[in-house]
């Protein structure tokens, strides 16, 4: 028997935002050895498991149960006697009608230690991000949180409706959409005033929010005309009423946008976090992963003769990475590089070069290789080594080029990209059902391995039911050989001048 004893996590995933998780649950969804999620919490947060950690979707939703409660309860207590680190992710606040208790209660009783790490509630979030606030001195100064679901083995309600009815303080609703018409004919036979405001947020804090507004006396009616499914948050009140003014969350300029991302799967954030700050779903499609070559020998050699070189021009953040790397595997930092002078292309570029402690020499004022070139015109090459730390495979026209000049030019392969596995089923899928607004292309190496990794008789009517974004002429160059028409090509050929352009796009297809 194994004497070790782990520990559980019963963490708040938040309402669905993953901007919204807090930096401690972060934190032990990481050194976690299981990850047990349910369907209200994101998946996109399962990005910060262990390579090696087991996953488990006990996914619940109204009537629909992957795993029952009490068989919930055993796998928490049996990985916890397993001597493993659970992160067991609940949707919102684990206390807040999240059965975090009755869990708690059985790790108690198998002695097994656990913590409770609290998460933001959709009961305050989802109200947030459709513009309502709960309290406002001129509406509510109190709020009052009930289940809209109770024990259906419960012989009495323990719900005082005569005394929610008679306050004017905020009510606030979870898991109540089934039961609407129960829960408004009860507030108005107690009393309520049929005209109070009410509202209805479905999938709050996410790119899938829908808000429903009405009173008390034709919120039903209203919730069956949109066909209004769970889960959403029922918000009873006068606070309702300043919606109009305050709403902001379903305004941004990508809301509702459905956006797949194509980039490998470790530099996905930045292009993801700058999209869902603009309001859009975004659904992560690795084709690509970024790795070191089979045979990286070229680049140690050029490392170890590294004080031969008189210049290092980077195209890319990978380069960067892998040349880094490199250096210090061979028992080398940045002392070595003193006499050296560097050239970089794009501000992506430049940043990480920058994270090493060094100032490229020169920034083209484009992004492209040509760029480059034209930089080094007035900068004396002849016999000057230049080490060219890249893709294994890119373009030829930067060292054609700078050997015109002069320049004695080690182009060596710093990484290549290799497709990346993953089930692609639901992916089909969606695309074929357009449920996708867009996808994005930010290289050639996305294009070619999201083309051969499509059913070949599919292709083009797959392609064809959504949108494409390519963040340069050369991708969208890439895509136009491979069959894919770009309805758009960034002008400004960086992660932020992608989204400006898809952001301009959507804006004009509105008018």
């Amino acid at each position: 028997m194994n004497k070790k004893t782990g520990k559980v996590y019963l963490i708040g995933a938040g309402p669905g935002d993953p901007g919204l998780l807090t930096i401690k649950a972060m934190e032990c969804i990481k050194k976690a050895d299981v990850v047990v999620y349910d369907y209200l919490a994101s998946p996109f947060l399962l990005k910060y498991a262990g390579e090696n950690a087991e996953i488990i979707y006990v996914g619940k939703k109204g009537g629909d149960h992957t795993m029952a409660q009490d068989k919930i309860n055993f796998l928490l207590a049996e990985k916890g006697t397993q001597g493993l680190t659970v992160a067991r992710l609940k949707g919102g606040d684990p206390f807040i009608f999240g059965r975090g208790g009755e869990e708690a209660e059985v790790l108690i009783d198998k002695k097994i230690p656990f913590e409770i790490i609290p998460g933001v509630t959709s009961a305050i979030a989802a109200p947030a991000y459709a513009g309502i606030p709960l309290t406002h001195r001129k509406h509510a100064s109190s709020v009052c949180l009930i289940t809209g679901h109770e024990d259906p083995l419960k012989r009495e309600t323990s719900i005082k409706w005569d005394a929610l009815a008679k306050n004017d303080n905020t009510l606030v609703f979870l898991m109540g959409v089934k039961n609407l018409s129960h829960i408004t004919e009860n507030l108005i036979l107690n009393g309520k005033a049929p005209d109070t405001p009410v509202a209805l947020v479905r999938w709050g804090t996410t790119a899938k929010q829908e808000t429903i507004t009405g009173c008390l006396d034709n919120i039903v009616e209203k919730v069956k005309a949109a066909g209004l499914k769970p889960p959403a948050v029922i918000i009873v009140g006068s606070v309702v009423s300043l919606r109009q003014k305050m709403k902001w969350f379903e305004k941004a300029p990508l809301f509702g946008k459905k956006i797949i991302v194509t980039r490998a799967r470790a530099q996905a954030s930045d292009l993801i976090a700058l999209l869902r700050e603009k309001g859009a779903e975004c659904i992560e499609m690795p084709v690509i992963k970024i790795v070191s070559p089979s045979d990286n020998s070229h680049l140690v050699n050029s490392v170890k003769k590294i004080n031969l070189f008189d210049w290092i021009i980077f195209t890319s953040v990978n380069g960067v990475k892998f040349f880094f790397e490199t250096l210090f595997n061979e028992k080398k930092d940045v002392r070595a590089l003193s006499h050296v002078k560097f050239a970089c292309i794009g501000p992506a570029t430049t940043l990480k070069l920058k994270e090493f402690g060094i100032i490229s020499d020169i920034v083209p004022e484009t992004y492209r290789a040509e760029s480059v070139a034209e930089a080094f015109a007035d900068i004396p090459l002849e016999n000057k080594k230049i080490l060219l730390p890249r893709a294994k495979k890119a373009r030829s026209v930067l060292p054609d080029e700078l050997k015109k000049m002069g320049a004695d030019v080690s182009e060596v392969i710093a990484y290549e990209t290799v497709p990346e596995e993953m089930d692609l089923n639901q992916f089909t899928e969606i695309l074929k059902e357009k449920q996708v607004d867009m996808v994005t292309f930010t290289s050639s190496s996305t294009v070619e391995n999201f083309k051969a990794l499509m059913p070949k008789d599919k292709f083009q009517s797959i392609v064809s039911n959504a949108s494409s974004a390519c963040i340069g002429p050369v991708t969208a160059k890439t895509a136009l050989n491979h069959g894919i028409q770009p309805d758009i090509i960034a002008s400004d050929y960086t992660i932020p001048g992608l989204v400006t352009s898809i952001i301009e796009y959507f804006k004009g297809s509105k008018s």
